[in-house]
């Protein structure tokens, strides 16, 4: 039950920190907002240093490092999909293979659920692809390179997580540190080498300073839930994060929630009630 209520916790996280990035990346180029976010995601990470204490093993770190990689990668992945297609369509497919990979990954290490957790297992991946899919996503077409790049996209993502999980258990948050330094210096050495087609507005300081600090708490989050739970359940959970940037949307942009959306919030709260039993 701890574990689930973390899941749920850096799920929320993970959804306020997407909704405010989109916002700081409707002001500037999405990699000023980076620019600004990462800074403070890893300011976060290390004011936590000294409450959660950090050891700095060589499996801390390698591990950490390799999040971080995939972090960069899934963040360079997505955002090229988002301009080359319909993310309405592709959202969905990139969610559904962040959840689905860690879940495999889990149960090749021995993880078993009861009846319930089999149940509320995979109307959790549903209610992820209902929830992320907007309005008219069964017209839209995708070309093959898009669906190639949000497969790409969801495969770093659960990397991400898997190397989170995979780091030892008394590392505290130093692999998240690691990891945050990584994925920070590949994303500004990107930016450096780009800022000529960066534009010249410049980012929604405070916005996308609270969405790195938010991804920061969000990834901390996943970290407890991962070491004190299952991988399979602490993944799925987390997934469901477009919940909280859908009603986000609605309650600060006054954006419609689709039918679908609707049924898959529903959804999401069924699967987690099961996987609470389980």
């Amino acid at each position: 039950m701890i574990a689930l209520l973390l899941a749920l916790g850096s799920s929320l996280a993970y959804g306020c920190a997407d909704f405010l990035g989109g916002l700081g990346a409707r002001r500037a180029h999405v990699l000023r907002t980076v620019m600004v976010a990462a800074p403070a995601s890893l300011a976060v990470e290390l004011l936590l240093w000294p409450v959660l204490g950090a050891s700095f093993t060589t499996g801390a770190l390698l591990w950490g490092a390799a999040s971080g990689v995939a972090s960069a990668a899934a963040f360079a992945l997505l955002y090229r999909t988002l301009a080359i297609g319909p993310m309405n369509v592709l959202s969905p497919v990139t969610a559904l293979v962040s959840a689905a990979l860690p879940v495999g990954v889990g149960l090749c290490q021995g993880e078993r659920l009861t009846p319930a957790g089999l149940i509320g297992l995979p109307l959790a991946l549903v209610a992820v692809v209902l929830v992320s899919a907007g309005h008219g996503a069964r017209s839209a077409r995708v070309s093959r390179t898009a669906l190639l790049l949000a497969l790409g996209a969801g495969a770093a993502i659960a990397l991400q997580l898997v190397c989170l999980h995979q780091a030892p258990a008394d590392s505290g948050v130093a692999p998240l540190i690691m990891g945050r330094a990584v994925s920070s210096a590949v994303t500004l050495a990107a930016a450096g080498m780009l800022r000529r087609g960066l534009g010249a507005q410049r980012p929604a300081y405070v916005v996308s300073a609270a969405a790195g600090a938010l991804d920061s708490v969000a990834n901390l989050l996943f970290l407890l839930a991962a070491r004190s739970g299952d991988l399979t359940v602490v993944a799925v959970t987390t997934a469901l994060y477009p919940a909280g940037t859908v009603l986000l949307a609605r309650g600060v942009l006054a954006e419609r929630i689709h039918r679908g959306q609707l049924v898959g919030l529903g959804t999401a709260a069924v699967a987690v009630g099961l996987l609470a039993l389980a």
